[in-house]
């Protein structure tokens, strides 16, 4: 009988928490974190970076959506292929000009055009979730299609209200560093739309509860 275990099981089964990182409320893994863990278990995988055209691009470009990047990994005769738009930091496919959109959250929200050092990112993106496919980190992933308004962040405005509304209810500032613990964020314009309306939930909720034992010593 042969116990051998596939190489989605080998994997999948590597713990990869300690290498995650967070930006923007968003998971990370490193592309040399993840590269290295292959090489690994497996010594002659290899990836490829799809080029395109006369020029050998390592993108397809589309005026109307944007850049598209594509991978290979090749592991043991099996080959997996994975593509990725070039985005920016709200997930939003960013084009050659820049551009604004509307959302049922907020209106005339930026993004910037795209810049080779995007691509750049978003090919090494792309070659990680390439490896998931393979079971390297695949959890990762799993919120990736989360609504916009789990992951759409805030804009700076709503960040300084946000702040004073804090610094108001608590000048020491234990609650605004409480809240930074708890979101895992380094400052307020981090904090993504449902995080903002939990945070002014919670703060309503402590201010009705404040003016209710200010009202019972009267």
């Amino acid at each position: 009988m042969n116990n051998k275990k596939s190489i989605f099981e080998t994997l999948f089964e590597i713990n990869v928490n300690e290498r995650i990182e967070k930006k923007n409320g968003l998971s990370y893994l490193s592309w040399p974190y993840a590269w290295a863990e292959v090489k690994k278990k497996f010594p002659t995988a290899t990836y490829k970076i799809h080029q395109f055209g006369e020029n050998h691009l390592p993108y397809v470009f589309d005026e109307g959506i944007g850049y598209m990047v594509f991978t290979s990994v090749t592991i043991e005769g099996l080959t997996h292929s994975m593509w990725l738009p070039v985005m920016d930091s709200s997930n939003k496919a960013m084009k050659s000009e820049g551009y604004t959109y509307d959302t049922k959250f907020k209106k005339d929200i930026s993004v910037e055009p795209a810049t080779m050092f995007d691509v750049n990112k978003a090919i090494m993106r792309c070659l990680v979730k390439n490896l998931a496919m393979f079971g390297l980190g695949l959890y990762i992933y799993a919120g990736e299609d989360l609504p916009e308004i789990e992951t759409e962040r805030i804009t700076q405005k709503d960040a300084v209200i946000l702040k004073n509304m804090v610094n108001k209810m608590d000048s020491e500032g234990a609650i605004y560093s409480m809240i930074l613990k708890r979101y895992e964020v380094k400052n307020f314009k981090d904090l993504t739309l449902k995080q903002y309306q939990d945070i002014l939930s919670g703060l309503n909720e402590m201010a009705r509860r404040n003016e209710e034992r200010n009202a019972s010593k009267i």
